[in-house]
């Protein structure tokens, strides 16, 4: 299977974009250090195809090249790994040598801001794999989730979204059919605030103990009441993470894939919210996806785990975003 390309139409208007936000940046600067701030800005796929009879002299077509060779990343496809199960896949990056020289033409030198930088897919993607579950993003890719478990009370769960809403970061609720059929209005705030729902079953029960065709039920009835909300989930969160290879089948062919967690706050045990921190902000790294409940100490402890990831470079996103392939935007702050 070959990777699709395709053009964005807004890729210049991310390129002024970046113009604005890197104007202290000069031609001199080593090409790593752009390459962190720029290379997850453009999200385009480009060709190589055009007649540059008699430009491969050109000083201008050389330097583009060389720069290309630091620039360009080959895609990582998505896998099986013997201890995580399924790892998503992730972009590489190839310079646009014909429309970067032409941009240099226009403008008489080469600008590393104005370079075309196009995201490769891989071949082989989250959908393309055998179905397992899912324990973290890609370990290259600076994102991490905070994903949600709701199955009881709504008295912490303003507050989250508040918190999430300071800091303008988006997570992932996975909700029980029972608490959605009681709280509805309360998902319908999740959804209007933009934050992404996932499927958690019905009764939260031990999902291994079912039959394939309660397995099937449970997460109908649950995506049913989701559906109404007007979205869908991509992803199922087995209650207290006990799944077997049925509830992972029957997820996928329901178009959901099965996501565990790499982190987990342990918050249903009523930590103190220090304790929360410290379990979690030191191990927090690219891809991985930390399960919280609405809790108190949560409700405290979160922005400290949001600020920690921040100070680490890591982009807070939905699941769908850590899991999708695509290269996270996140600028750097300034030394």
């Amino acid at each position: 299977m070959v990777a699709n390309k395709r053009r964005s139409p807004w890729a210049f208007i991310l390129f002024a974009l970046l113009a604005m936000l890197a104007v202290t940046l000069v031609l001199s600067h080593p090409v790593h250090s752009y390459i962190k701030l720029v290379k997850t800005h453009v999200k385009t796929m480009g060709t190589q195809g055009d007649d540059l009879t008699g430009k491969r002299d050109d000083p201008l077509w050389k330097e583009i090249v060389s720069l290309s060779r630091a620039i360009n990343e080959k895609p990582e496809n998505a896998r099986i790994d013997a201890v995580w199960k399924a790892i998503p896949g992730y972009n590489g990056l190839e310079v646009d040598l014909v429309k970067s020289y032409r941009i240099a033409q226009q403008i008489g030198r080469v600008d590393l801001r104005q370079l075309v930088i196009d995201e490769v897919e891989p071949q082989i993607t989250l959908d393309d794999l055998p179905p397992a579950a899912i324990y973290r993003g890609h370990p290259k890719k600076p994102a991490l989730a905070f994903m949600v478990n709701v199955a009881w009370g709504t008295e912490y769960i303003e507050p989250i979204l508040d918190i999430l809403d300071r800091y303008q970061i988006k997570a992932t609720f996975f909700l029980d059919g029972k608490w959605l059929e009681r709280n509805k209005t309360t998902a319908e705030m999740m959804v209007k605030r933009g934050h992404e729902l996932g499927n958690h079953a019905y009764s939260h029960p031990d999902m291994r103990k079912l039959s394939i065709e309660q397995i099937y039920e449970e997460m109908t009835k649950t995506e049913e009441l989701i559906k109404q909300l007007g979205v869908h989930s991509h992803y199922f969160a087995p209650p207290a993470g006990a799944y077997d290879e049925r509830v992972v089948q029957v997820a996928r062919q329901l178009q959901m894939h099965t996501v565990m967690w790499t982190l987990d706050t342990l918050d249903w045990k009523k930590p103190t919210p220090q304790e929360i921190i410290v379990r979690i902000v030191p191990r927090l790294e690219n891809g991985v996806l930390i399960l919280m409940h609405p809790t108190e100490s949560t409700v405290v402890a979160l922005p400290e785990l949001i600020e920690g990831a921040l100070k680490k470079g890591i982009e807070p996103a939905t699941v769908s975003e850590v899991l999708s392939s695509n290269r996270t935007i996140f600028i750097e702050p300034a030394p």
